[in-house]
């Protein structure tokens, strides 16, 4: 099955070309799956995208001599997967001239497409479209801050949410934000009481369901400090 078809294709393309400004690394974390290993704390969780995701980054990536794709081994490249605190795969980093703290967990297909196009170009730009109170407020961070938004393909809403805590993490080296595609790593979904998407969890003691706009999203962020 062709991961992206001739108008997505060239629409990214122009896309790129028209906006991309500095060059972007990504970092895909996979297996084959002829050979793929799978830690005990993720028995029964094999990677069943692992191929579709290494095949739909390398097809991005082609779209603009602006990216560089760098693939490792879950199991071989185990050094490099911990010093990204990567723990299951297929897992992919958008980086700039340094790790952005942005995470792709599961293949970014379907309404997440467009979050792994616009994370690019965000990291590319190094800078975001959010307002300035909000730059501001998140500056003033200084502790750690670990962001999961849960989402499916099929969700148009869940992109608001991803986009927000991509751009949150851009916006403040305290912050890590990953999407995490609900039914490719229904263990985790079970552990956070995912019944709807998007569904964020900030810290493992915070959450907010659904998309919520940029000032409610930033109050949720900031509250996760003192809990």
């Amino acid at each position: 099955m062709e991961m992206l078809n001739k108008e997505v294709k060239d629409a990214t393309q122009k896309k790129f070309n028209e906006e991309m400004e500095e060059k972007v690394t990504l970092l895909l974390f996979t297996q084959e799956s002829s050979r793929l290993v799978v830690p005990d704390h993720l028995k029964g969780q094999e990677c069943l995208f692992c191929k579709e995701t290494k095949e739909l980054v390398n097809k991005v990536s082609s779209l603009s001599d602006k990216i560089e794709l760098i693939v490792y081994d879950f199991v071989s490249d185990k050094e490099k997967a911990e010093e990204f605190n990567i723990d299951k795969i297929p897992a992919v980093l958008v980086q700039g001239e340094e790790d952005l703290g942005i995470r792709f967990f599961g293949i970014p297909s379907g309404y997440e497409y467009t979050s792994f196009i616009e994370a690019i170009l965000d990291a590319s730009k190094g800078k975001t479209g959010l307002n300035q109170k909000t730059k501001d407020a998140l500056q003033t961070i200084d502790k750690d801050i670990h962001i999961q938004v849960f989402v499916t393909p099929t969700c148009p809403y869940c992109t608001t949410a991803v986009r927000l805590g991509h751009q949150f993490a851009l916006e403040s080296p305290h912050i890590k934000a990953d999407m995490v595609e609900s039914t490719e790593f229904p263990h985790l979904a079970q552990k956070y009481n995912v019944f709807g998407v998007p569904k964020t969890i900030i810290n493992e003691t915070h959450s907010v369901e659904g998309a919520v706009p940029e000032e409610t999203f930033l109050e949720h962020v900031l509250k996760s400090l003192n809990t």
